[in-house]
């Protein structure tokens, strides 16, 4: 089964105008950039953690040989990706036929339809799937229907926490694995990722996807190294929506006090649908004024008919002046609130060119001594 990354279904190319988007993903993330951008969001890429191959094939066949040797009564399949990769190492090294003979008569279970889809494509079938698809409920299904003392074999997908395999060796005579990729940390010299971090923090994301609770780990410890853990956190509880792939992905999320975005099916397609129209029904504050409607959608206000983007100074002056209603700002808070230099001369600069951007005289207004508002 494929993964449907993209719907014409309520599409529109303005759709997440004014949006900032984080992707965090490494591989297919091109597919999942051009969905926002088509829809006409801003991403900022930054991959915190990546795919990659073994660096030497060696250890996969000496795992596959072990495999073929052994016979396995069961095998756990995690990833189409896994599967795939596994096959084609196999067959290049002279095995492949080996090993489908091997797992000929092996009760293969599957992680998800991605992974039964992998196992179909080598000529093989399954006998059953993880109730929640996960690996630990794939575990969960063998010990609750297979008897103790079988030969297991497990397809690794990149990252398992060591006592999800303890609990396979505890009920089994042998588990046999074989890694055929696995996840690295990114590049210490790229920059992306303090970027990604810098712009959730200050206001300058809407939202941030994850696909693998890899990259979660992985953007929160970048963050704890920055001294940053702490905003990016609160960005995440606040104003930054964090939107995942399933519950496998947003456990460290909620481990964070984080409660993020999850689609019901547990597909990147699914994912971009929901936060497509979970910024459009949310994310979009309106309000009625004396001057006409107003709406901030992202970093995008719109007025008298006008969409205009605005720098990241002038959305820090807008924002909390929208949100309020009505309601006067004070000026330490609005100047607290910029980005860079938080003092009233700066505030009062910004602010000029602010209504001369938005062109609508009085829409902002000055309560002396007190601070601004918008004039509903």
């Amino acid at each position: 089964m494929t993964d449907q990354v993209d719907s014409t279904i309520g599409f529109r190319p303005d759709q997440l105008e004014g949006f900032r988007i984080g992707v965090t993903s490494d591989r297919r993330s091109a597919d999942l950039i051009d969905a926002f951008v088509r829809r006409g969001a801003q991403v900022v890429h930054a991959p915190t953690i990546r795919m990659a191959n073994a660096s030497s094939d060696e250890p996969v066949i000496a795992d596959t040989r072990a495999i073929i040797d052994a016979r396995p009564d069961v095998l756990l399949a995690t990833t189409a990706y896994g599967v795939r990769r596994w096959f084609e190492v196999a067959d290049a090294a002279g095995l492949g036929d080996e090993l489908l003979c091997a797992l000929g008569r092996t009760a293969i279970l599957v992680r998800g339809p991605k992974a039964r889809g992998g196992i179909r494509a080598a000529g093989l079938d399954d006998v059953g799937m993880s109730a929640e698809e996960t690996t630990e409920s794939l575990i969960d299904e063998v010990l609750a229907t297979h008897p103790p003392g079988l030969t297991v074999a497990v397809q690794l997908h990149g990252y398992l926490p060591p006592e999800a395999l303890d609990r396979l060796r505890d009920a089994h005579d042998r588990v046999l694995t074989v890694e055929p990729y696995r996840w690295i940390d990114p590049d210490l010299t790229d920059e992306r990722v303090d970027r990604l971090i810098e712009a959730a923090c200050t206001g300058g994301l809407d939202c941030i996807t994850f696909t693998s609770a890899p990259a979660v780990h992985a953007l929160l410890m970048a963050a704890e190294a920055r001294g940053r853990y702490d905003d990016l956190v609160d960005a995440m509880r606040g104003p930054v929506v964090a939107a995942t792939v399933g519950p496998v992905t947003s456990a460290p999320l909620v481990a964070a006090g984080i409660t993020p975005l999850q689609p019901d099916r547990f597909r990147m397609g699914a994912m971009i649908r929901q936060v497509c129209e979970h910024l459009e029904d949310t994310r979009v504050i309106r309000l009625e004024t004396q001057h006409g409607p107003v709406a901030l959608r992202g970093s995008v206000v719109e007025v008298r008919g006008r969409r205009v983007a605005l720098p990241p100074v002038a959305l820090s002056i807008l924002r909390p002046l929208v949100h309020a209603r009505g309601s006067v700002v004070a000026r330490d808070r609005l100047a607290a609130g910029m980005p860079g230099t938080a003092d009233e001369h700066a505030l009062e600069v910004a602010l000029s060119r602010l209504r001369q951007t938005l062109a609508v005289p009085g829409l902002i207004s000055t309560v002396v001594k007190r601070g601004y508002r918008i004039d509903v």
